[in-house]
């Protein structure tokens, strides 16, 4: 992957953009970090390859590949009745979940019939506190404030939904008795050495050194460091450089090279087609077929924007990470503009 004919700098300041960065895979391996741009705008703090931003909904990649690991161990089955492993919570049994069940199958290519209620899942308020995934599974939370259940037939339509990876933690914590953050840094972030990647419940002060504020329109959003207490939906806070450290992982996985225990089975079964829709796979989107597929993995939350693309078989990709908020889809923006200036 390259960059050509685009003036970075330039775009960010047509767009009013803070930060930005980048990196890019080529021949499966990391072949450019780049930052631009300031971590909070009025200072001096520039972006750098240490740079952490918000990856926000790219939390359900990194989560997908944590089940298919498990499920690759016999830990987990992808087409067994969820309700068999949850122990904290039930998904209720209705009209719609009579023939087909909520598998994680389901679960992982947003077709389980589980919607999120409208105005559901925002940022942290820490006024509030920090709620269980239990209470906002139950709708005992601002975050969520009716019960979650399933509205359609398992399996029969597409809805994107943040409860239905809420279940998916929950599944993974009642497995292993411990919490969502404990499991994925035992089992990706340290094998990979992913360094600079965590859920955090808040941001020490300490660190902030390394960590981006969220910014719209130029400003910095009321609350300068936005956490989303579900962490495997959207609560990663990671750099483009781990970002891309876990999609080579995956890239290795297909070759039968894995260093955490996915198999190329499983890895393949990932960027297969599921269920209803073509272009979903199991935690990422697809395009194109065969040898030049495409996955993509999006991020949008209050003051950031990011993508993750890439061609696992060409063994090629990019992650861009920003720290702004443009109120447009990513691909109208300015991370459009430097994704349509990759050439392979």
């Amino acid at each position: 992957m390259k960059i050509e004919n685009i003036s970075i700098s330039d775009r960010m300041e047509h767009y009013n953009v803070t930060g930005l960065s980048i990196a890019l895979i080529d021949e499966g391996q990391i072949n450019m970090t780049e930052g631009y741009g300031v971590l909070e705008v009025g200072t001096t703090k520039n972006v750098n390859s240490n740079s952490i931003f918000n990856a926000c909904s790219i939390s359900k990649f990194l989560t997908s590949i944590l089940v298919m690991k498990f499920t690759e161990q016999g830990i987990l089955d992808l087409d067994d009745d969820v309700n068999n492993r949850l122990l904290s919570w039930k998904i209720p049994d209705n009209e719609f979940t009579q023939k087909n069940k909520v598998t994680l199958r389901r679960l992982l290519s947003h077709q389980s019939g589980v919607m999120d209620p409208e105005g559901s899942f925002a940022e942290l308020n820490s006024t509030q506190g920090y709620p269980t995934i239990v209470d906002v599974l139950e709708g005992r939370t601002p975050y969520c404030n009716v019960p979650i259940k399933v509205k359609y037939e398992p399996g029969s339509v597409f809805y994107y939904s943040d409860a239905g990876f809420c279940i998916i933690q929950q599944i993974i914590e009642d497995t292993f008795r411990k919490p969502f953050n404990e499991v994925i840094s035992e089992h990706i972030f340290e094998p990979l050495k992913m360094e600079n990647s965590s859920f955090l419940q808040t941001i020490p002060k300490a660190r902030r050194i390394d960590f981006s504020c969220g910014h719209r329109n130029g400003k910095i959003v009321n609350v300068k460091y936005p956490i989303y207490p579900y962490p495997a939906a959207s609560g990663l806070w990671t750099t483009p450089y781990d970002l891309a450290t876990l999609v080579i992982e995956f890239m290795s996985s297909l070759k039968g090279n894995s260093k955490i225990g996915l198999s190329a089975s499983k890895a393949r079964e990932m960027i297969n087609s599921q269920g209803c829709k073509e272009w979903t796979g199991l935690g990422v989107f697809l395009d194109g077929s065969e040898h030049e597929i495409e996955i993509s993995s999006l991020g949008w939350g209050v003051g950031f924007q990011c993508m993750m693309v890439a061609y696992p078989y060409l063994e090629k990709g990019a992650v861009i990470m920003t720290n702004t908020d443009l109120g447009v889809h990513q691909l109208k923006g300015i991370i459009g503009e430097v994704f349509n200036s990759f050439t392979l």
